[in-house]
């Protein structure tokens, strides 16, 4: 018998390269600023105009028809149970590995769907917030696994996807300090019903982050992996590190202030070992197997660039 190619199977995803996706694009009631890009991108992450229009805004219409659905559908549920429930937040989960840019893409979602026609209230949450503080990783023996599924605290954010389901009035989210490398003991996010929430993190996608059957992503409605060759996240991740060592890491109060005087070698090296023995691992264990997970996976080139996107068939 002749063995079956993988491209002999139909894939559930559609495929778009950049040039197709931008011929989708919609008009928005109100346009982005040039202002607003340095607020949107991360650091050595270049956004520009062309990427939003190009992406994003064709990404806010598709995910404006899912988002009337999902009010629809509710409405129409309200009729047949013959009950006044009020509508529910429309849940996007945006996953992807450590440097390949989901904060900026989570950023940008946020507000290009703020200025979808009936302006809807949309919160962005980093799933940060839910990792277990450093006092705890460190009685567990977990700190340099910090990021792995076992660093979470899953209880606390099925809670918080939960109550956010449940339609409760405020939600609180804990805070994560980038400079202390910490969640913070006292600072709070309040969310207060909005019409759609988008939580960003590396774990979101993954099965085994799960608490009595249940995983984080069934409270998700519609879910994005952002995706990039290894080799460029690699590349960005030291770019990165090296960028961070010569502006945050001087800052006495970084946790990672013990890198601030290494030497340009020295810099490449600990960000090489980092990512070999940490990020490389989680990526490959927990992060990469959930990529045909999501519904939506933007695939990005060497540039940080979107030049494909593939969408899951309905």
């Amino acid at each position: 018998m002749p063995l079956i190619s993988e491209h002999t199977f139909t894939s559930p995803f559609q495929n778009f390269t950049r040039e197709q996706w931008k011929r989708l694009n919609g008009q928005l009631s109100h346009q982005i600023q040039e202002k607003d890009l340095d607020q949107l991108h991360a650091l050595n992450e270049p956004l520009t105009m062309e990427e939003i229009e190009d992406i994003y805004i064709p990404l806010a219409n598709l995910l404006e028809v899912h988002i009337n659905n999902f009010q629809e559908l509710h409405a129409k549920s309200n009729i047949f149970f013959k009950r006044n429930h009020q509508k529910l937040p429309f849940i996007i989960g945006i996953a992807g590995s450590v440097a390949v840019g989901k904060s900026t893409t989570a950023r940008v979602l946020t507000k290009v769907l703020s200025l979808l026609p009936n302006k809807p209230k949309v919160e962005l949450v980093t799933t940060d917030g839910f990792l277990y503080p450093n006092k705890e990783l460190i009685k567990r023996n977990i700190l340099n696994r910090k990021g792995f599924p076992e660093s979470y605290d899953t209880k606390k954010l099925m809670q918080f996807l939960a109550d956010i389901k449940s339609g409760k009035s405020q939600v609180t989210v804990p805070l994560y300090s980038h400079l202390e490398y910490d969640v913070l003991a006292n600072d709070k996010l309040i969310i207060s019903q909005p019409d759609v929430l988008i939580v960003e993190g590396i774990n979101v996608l993954q099965v085994n982050s799960r608490k009595n059957g249940v995983f984080v992503s069934d409270f998700f409605d519609f879910s994005i992996y952002v995706d990039a060759d290894e080799k460029n996240i690699v590349s960005w991740y030291i770019d990165r590190f090296e960028s961070l060592r010569a502006t945050a890491f001087q800052n006495s109060a970084s946790y990672f202030h013990k890198y601030a005087n290494l030497s340009e070698e020295e810099s490449y090296k600990m960000a090489r070992q980092i990512w070999n023995e940490i990020n490389k691992p989680n990526l490959h264990e927990n992060i990469l197997p959930t990529r045909y997970r999501a519904d939506l996976i933007l695939k990005k080139g060497s540039e940080h660039f979107i030049k494909r996107v593939k969408v899951r068939k309905i």
